[in-house]
């Protein structure tokens, strides 16, 4: 099975904010960022899945997909309490707590690399039981990379290794 795993296109302060699962607005290049995406994709998917959350959920629909399922399992990690907040906002030693072991450690109230990585490989091992022989998935960072991971054998601890740009498109067979 081809799967093109697409990672929504950029979102208005990306680098300033923690926005796991929360809806920033997206930037105001993001027709155009669209645009580029679909130029790169073909058209004759056996079934497009997509996380709900906004910003995914609004390129799907530019995409022009029809169909859309909506997984809940491909939304992006939980930050918790930090969700929405500027990353300077939050306080140091709960940062540091967390990137010492983030694979294993929840931000406060929210949720851990290893619990998103189960969702993810939940969710792949049920579209592996489908007839499908391609399809496409748009996601985040942390869902694709998790998948990226898996399919390469690598740790989770090493995933921010794997380099994903916003609006990247990676195929895996699965």
């Amino acid at each position: 099975m081809e799967i093109y795993l697409i990672r929504h296109t950029e979102v208005k302060g990306s680098k300033t904010i923690c926005y796991g699962q929360s809806n920033p607005p997206l930037a105001d290049t993001f027709l155009d960022e669209a645009a580029a995406l679909k130029a790169k994709l073909p058209t004759d998917f056996d079934a497009i899945y997509s996380s709900p959350l906004l910003r995914c959920k609004l390129l799907a629909e530019e995409l022009d997909f029809q169909n859309i399922q909506f997984e809940e399992s491909l939304m992006e990690v939980n930050f918790g309490t930090w969700e929405g907040k500027l990353w300077d906002e939050i306080p140091q030693a709960e940062l540091d707590l967390w990137m010492n072991d983030f694979v294993n450690r929840t931000p406060p109230q929210g949720e851990s690399l290893i619990n998103l990585n189960a969702r993810v490989l939940a969710f792949l091992t049920k579209v592996k039981e489908t007839q499908y022989q391609k399809i496409a998935i748009i996601s985040h960072a942390g869902p694709i990379r998790c998948t990226l991971a898996f399919i390469n054998n690598k740790p989770l601890k090493d995933i921010f290794e794997i380099k994903l740009a916003f609006g990247e498109i990676k195929m895996i067979n699965l």
